[in-house]
């Protein structure tokens, strides 16, 4: 049986870019979230840089393209802060 896999959050500011490749295989991306305990393809560790959508388009495979537009696409949890009292209890 398959272990679903598990992310660490990344904080992020607005306007910066929220989607981490794994800079080790350049075939996995993730929007505003890596995952534990390694990369799935490679196992590489701390190995993700952060970039937008537009610059994955400009140099990535067309496997990670398509991965990076699903990652995009992919509605995230609000961020702590942005959180209020209630909707963290």
């Amino acid at each position: 049986m398959a272990q679903e896999q598990t992310f660490w959050p990344v904080e992020w500011k607005e306007g910066e870019p929220d989607l981490l490749v794994c800079m080790s295989c350049l075939s996995e991306a993730y929007r505003r979230k890596v995952p534990i305990p390694d990369c799935p393809t490679c196992h590489g560790v701390s190995t993700y840089e952060a970039f937008t959508l537009e610059a994955i388009c400009d140099w990535g495979t067309e496997e990670l393209i398509a991965k990076a537009r699903k990652a995009h696409a992919e509605v995230s949890p609000p961020r702590q802060a942005d959180m209020t009292v209630e909707q963290a209890e």
